[in-house]
């Protein structure tokens, strides 16, 4: 048994550092969308070598001699991996590239739930082996839980921010942020109370279940006043959660491909969320507790009535004809009705002419970082027509025209000029700089931060009202037919 212990050892070691280089380069790779795809299948080898790393362990098969004992022994396994597979396949397969947000808010939820519940069951084992806990893996363990479930409730309610099961605005009330940090409280000295004596959660059963409660509630109480503005860094911030749980996990384990998982995962998220934040030129505190995006008590959003130049896709295709520069600049509303294919047929039409079409991406247009990107990739937009705001806002003063499809508060341009803006300072497209400005929506309703657009009113704005995708799929028509 020595010797299949030590195989064992060699060929987990092997995994683990194989998979680990793995993780590290999926994470170079993806930063760039060249790499990108090549990326995603770095990671899923990485994963896939450290999961049947995992599963040689002899722990495992024991003392089994024949496939049936061994086949036994991995039933559970077995059956956890197809009902991974019958939750996880669907959603892949059936979930649309629009609803991309929503999934990975579902992901972050059972990644997370997965590392709370592997730390609830150490736990509850240790204590029924009588095995005391050192400070080295009580700790962390504590960490890996609340952690663990304040990031499955915080992603099931940003789930239901992005699918609209809940309001997408803010959801606040007075005294909301010292009810916030006293459940958070009470989860950090319950935590520290079990990690320093573990063994009191044997006598005093109820503190562990008090802690989980604790930890879920909070992750409920901090997405509910974030608004949908917002959901970009809050899926990041719930991403880093997630990874630092994960990497805890590994710590009380002693696994090391979770911790070095966990790790990159953890710290790419925070980074992430921070570039978010600068992107919107506000700090984590803002986004966690400024409530942005809600509206005061029998307050309504701030529609000026001002004249509008209203116009028919007839109209934006003549405009767009005679231009030799179009910058497209999309936004939530492309997304919701799902017009990225409508808006590269487009752009083809256009590039027929011979006019010249570049892509502006703002970095928090969507509900989640590369929520834009991903969109256009779907309808297989060229990498090098994705624009990114800092290099593409100096091409704006040469654009004839500039065709902003559901992206409002990102085009806004009270955020450099009005100081009494709830969005001054934030980062914006230079759409105003374009000689003339098609803008499709819906309607004139407000974007999340519930102000009026500007831009709207410019007198070289013209408004095409109506669905992205039908708006942009006539003006494709219009545009061959000439």
């Amino acid at each position: 048994m020595a010797e299949v212990w030590d195989v064992y050892t060699v060929i987990r070691s092997s995994s683990y550092l194989i998979a680990g280089v793995c993780l590290v380069l999926a994470l170079k790779w993806m930063t760039s969308p060249d790499t990108a795809r090549k990326g995603n299948w770095a990671g899923i080898a990485g994963m896939v070598i450290a999961v049947a790393g995992t599963l040689v362990n002899p722990e495992i098969w024991g003392d089994a001699t024949t496939p049936a004992e061994v086949l036994r022994r991995y039933q559970w396994i077995i059956i956890g991996l197809f009902v991974g597979l019958a939750i996880g396949a669907p959603m892949a397969i059936f979930m649309p590239m629009t609803a991309m947000p929503q999934r990975i808010a579902l992901s972050h939820a059972f990644g997370a739930l997965a590392a709370a519940l592997v730390g609830t069951s150490e736990f509850y084992l240790a204590q029924a082996e009588g095995v005391v806990l050192a400070p080295m893996t009580s700790v962390p363990l504590m960490l890996e839980v609340v952690l663990g479930f304040l990031t499955f409730t915080g992603s099931l309610m940003a789930f239901g921010k992005l699918q609209e099961i809940l309001p997408g605005r803010p959801i606040t009330y007075r005294g909301q942020n010292m009810v916030n940090f006293a459940v958070l409280g009470g989860a950090i000295v319950l935590a520290a109370v079990l990690a320093v004596n573990p063994s009191l959660g044997l006598t005093y059963w109820y503190l562990f279940p008090l802690l989980a409660l604790l930890a879920m509630l909070f992750g409920i109480f901090l997405v509910i006043p974030i608004g949908g503005a917002d959901m970009p860094t809050v899926i990041s911030l719930l991403n880093s959660y997630a990874g630092i749980s994960g990497a805890a996990m590994g710590f009380v384990l002693d696994n090391k491909v979770l911790i070095i998982a966990g790790a990159l995962d953890g710290s790419s998220g925070f980074i992430l969320s921070v570039i978010m934040c600068r992107a919107m030129n506000r700090s984590f505190s803002n986004v966690l507790f400024g409530a942005f995006g809600a509206v005061a008590p029998g307050a309504k959003a701030v529609i000026e009535e001002r004249p509008v130049q209203r116009g028919s896709p007839e109209e934006a295709a003549v405009l767009l004809a005679a231009a030799k520069s179009v910058i497209i600049c999309p936004g939530y509303g492309m997304a919701v009705a799902q017009a990225q294919h409508a808006v590269k047929d487009m752009a083809d039409a256009l590039d027929h002419k011979g006019v010249d079409v570049k892509y502006a991406i703002h970095p928090v247009a969507g509900r989640m970082p590369g929520h834009m990107n991903v969109l256009l990739a779907d309808a297989k937009v060229p990498y090098d027509e994705l624009w990114e705001m800092e290099r593409i806002n100096p091409l704006f003063n040469d654009c004839d025209v500039a065709v902003v499809i559901g992206a409002n508060d990102v085009t806004n341009p009270a955020a450099k000029t009005r100081k009494d803006s709830p969005l001054y300072g934030m980062p914006v497209l230079d759409v105003d700089k374009a000689r003339s400005v098609i803008f499709i929506k819906r309607s004139m309703g407000s974007g999340f931060a519930g102000i009026d657009n500007d831009l709207f009113y410019m007198q070289n704005t013209l408004m095409v009202f109506g669905d992205a995708k039908k708006v942009a799929t006539d003006i494709s028509g219009e545009l061959r037919k000439h």
